[in-house]
């Protein structure tokens, strides 16, 4: 590993196999990606077949493995220090997203009733850890949280380390509508907070709430729930969508070219926006007459309605239905927390989780 990678690709559940599946896939030049992770078959089988798939589509892609529990104190920094990456993609998890599609116990009825960002801290334990590695690395590597990043990425900024973005989200809706009425990518802006998603797994009659905006050739939408009524999603995670809005856009990191798409928290931002690579630089690349300003309070508006804010002096607090949740079950954690204490914090979330996934 001494020669380094190009890519650092963390987990091997089924985001990550997407995103791998797919960068093998449509690599037009060549890269080196090391996928990391702890469970050893299934790492060793991810990258035998990222390699054949490379093969099958003629691809100059290549993987290899390298075995951590990123769970473990320092192995954060001992991965990094192994594969020295250029561009790190964290999405590793201990808290997998498919609790959204559960019904069985009060843990996910907590989450289904006031939201993902119960998960939040689970979410932002590894995240956080390979955040602070990478910022303590004295290189200049770009990280990339997959990890809830509406909210999470703006948990890691208050920690003081650089996020470059996340993936999904935003670009499930970004692509699902563009390839539901075949537009170029290119003539679809969209701006859309996580929460947006949940009305289009719905059936079309039963979708209420604020939709996502929407822009066409420069031109707002108006009805968008009507004008996507034939668009619906799976109920659990939209993995063959989102993970796959990765791949293009970490291909573009590695090889210095140029990309526009979507993703969701840029910089630790709220939400989902539409951006922009260029020069090695991700930049908001917002519809004209939207200021920057208006773009990131539309989409902060979600979380301060129901959800996980985060204020200037990293200070985190639980809102709405979420906050009045949480204090019927743990007044404690339903006051917030300092985003410095969040592994004390997720342990305490943790003993609450296992206690409500015991109850039915």
């Amino acid at each position: 590993m001494s020669q380094g990678c190009d890519i650092l690709l963390s987990g091997t559940g089924a985001f990550a196999a997407r995103i791998a599946f797919d960068m093998a896939a449509i690599a037009r030049k060549p890269v080196r990606c090391v996928i990391a992770g702890r469970n050893r078959e299934r790492l060793s089988w991810l990258v035998t077949a990222a390699n054949a798939r490379a093969k099958i589509f003629g691809t100059p892609a290549r993987f290899a493995e390298f075995g951590v529990d990123l769970l473990a104190e320092g192995a954060a920094a001992e991965m990094l220090g192994a594969t020295a990456p250029r561009l790190v993609v964290q999405a590793a998890s201990v808290q997998t997203s498919a609790v959204i599609a559960r019904t069985d116990d009060a843990w996910s009825a907590l989450v289904r009733d006031g939201g993902l960002s119960a998960t939040a801290v689970a979410q932002a334990l590894i995240s956080s850890r390979v955040a602070a590695a990478t910022a303590a690395a004295g290189r200049d590597i770009r990280f990339v949280n997959c990890s809830f990043p509406d909210v999470v990425n703006g948990l890691i900024a208050a920690m003081g380390y650089p996020v470059l973005c996340g993936i999904g989200n935003v670009a499930i809706l970004s692509s699902v509508f563009a390839g539901a009425r075949d537009l170029d990518p290119s003539r679809i802006k969209i701006l859309a907070h996580y929460q947006n998603l949940a009305p289009f797994r719905l059936p079309r009659e039963g979708r209420t709430g604020r939709p996502p905006r929407v822009w066409i050739d420069g031109r707002e939408i108006e009805g968008v729930f009507e004008a996507f009524s034939d668009v619906k999603l799976t109920p659990e995670p939209v993995i063959d969508v989102s993970g796959a809005s990765g791949a293009p856009l970490f291909l573009a990191l590695s090889s210095g070219d140029d990309w526009t798409g979507h993703v969701p928290g840029p910089h630790g931002l709220p939400g989902g926006y539409p951006v922009r690579l260029s020069g090695g630089a991700l930049e908001l690349h917002l519809p004209a007459g939207l200021s920057r300003d208006d773009a990131i309070a539309w989409n902060g508006s979600f979380e301060a309605e129901k959800g996980l804010v985060v204020d200037r002096q990293g200070r985190a607090a639980y809102t709405g239905r979420l906050r009045d949740l949480l204090a019927i079950h743990s007044p404690d954690l339903a006051k917030g927390f300092d985003v410095r204490d969040i592994e004390d914090v997720y342990l305490e979330m943790q003993r609450l989780r296992a206690r409500l996934e015991a109850t039915s």
